[in-house]
C-alpha cells in the first residue's frame, strides 16, 4: 500500500507558510494530507514521525477477526507516529483535511539534544499519549456504553474547544471503533443523553451541544 508521502501532491508547500529553522533541527514546511489519506501503514517502515499542525488524523489496527480498533485521534499540536521497533504497530489516516509537519526519525536524538524547546514538546506530547492511552484501556475494559460516550465527549471538548457547542471530526462508525462499541450502540446512547437534557443533537450529524457537563462527569468517575 503506498504511503501518503508518495502521493503527487504530498509535499506541496503551503503558500505564505515560512521555513523556520533552527541551529541543527528544523522544522519544514507543513504538507497537505486530504481526507482519507493513509500516512503510513501498519507493519511499514517507521522513517517518520508527524506534528498535526490543523485538521485530524486516526491511528488503527485490525484485529484478527477484520475488525477495526482505533487506538487514538491526533488533533492540533499532538505529535505521533513514534515507535519503540523498526515499523508501525499502527496504521495512520486522514480524517479530515490535515496539515502535517513531517520529522525524519533518524534525526529524532539529534533533535532531542540540542533543541531544548522541541525536546520538551516531545516529553508533553508523549506523556499525554500515555495518559489517554491508560485511560482508553480503562475505559475498554471497565466502562459501560453509557460511560464511555461520557468520557469521549468530556475529552473532546477539551481537546477541540471549551464552548459546548462540539463539531466533531470524526464519524460515528470512528467513535464506535474508537470506544469498542456498536455504530447501533453510539447512536442509541447519544438519543439516551439527549433525552435526558445531558446533551442536545442538532441537525448538522457531527454537531453536539453539551448541556450538562456535570451529569457527563458523573458518568465518566
Amino acid at each position: 500500500m503506498q504511503t501518503a508521502l508518495q502521493y503527487p501532491h504530498a509535499g506541496h508547500a503551503v503558500p505564505g507558510a515560512i521555513v523556520q529553522k533552527r541551529a541543527l533541527a528544523f522544522i519544514d514546511v507543513p504538507t497537505c494530507f486530504k481526507k482519507g489519506q493513509t500516512i503510513f501503514s501498519e507493519g511499514s517502515a517507521a522513517l517518520h514521525f508527524y506534528e498535526v499542525v490543523s485538521g485530524t488524523v486516526r491511528t488503527s489496527q485490525l484485529l484478527k477477526d477484520g475488525r477495526r480498533q482505533i487506538d487514538a485521534f491526533h488533533l492540533k499540536g499532538d505529535l505521533f507516529g513514534f515507535e519503540a521497533s523498526s515499523q508501525h504497530r499502527v496504521g495512520a489516516e486522514v480524517v479530515e483535511d490535515a496539515m502535517l509537519r513531517i520529522y525524519q526519525r533518524s534525526q529524532l536524538e539529534r533533535m532531542l539534544a540540542e533543541d531544548a524547546e522541541f525536546a520538551q514538546r516531545v516529553v508533553v506530547a508523549m506523556m499525554h499519549a500515555i495518559e489517554r492511552a491508560q485511560s482508553h484501556m480503562l475505559l475498554l475494559g471497565r466502562k459501560s456504553a453509557l460511560e464511555r460516550i461520557a468520557t469521549f465527549l468530556l475529552d473532546m471538548s477539551g481537546r477541540l474547544s471549551e464552548m459546548s457547542h462540539l463539531d466533531l471530526p470524526m464519524s460515528r462508525s470512528d467513535i464506535a471503533d474508537h470506544l469498542g462499541l456498536t455504530i447501533e450502540t453510539v447512536s442509541r446512547t447519544f438519543t439516551e443523553l439527549e433525552r435526558k437534557g445531558v446533551i442536545e443533537l442538532p441537525s448538522h450529524r457531527r454537531s453536539i451541544v453539551l448541556r450538562d457537563r456535570t451529569a457527563l462527569r458523573r458518568l465518566d468517575a
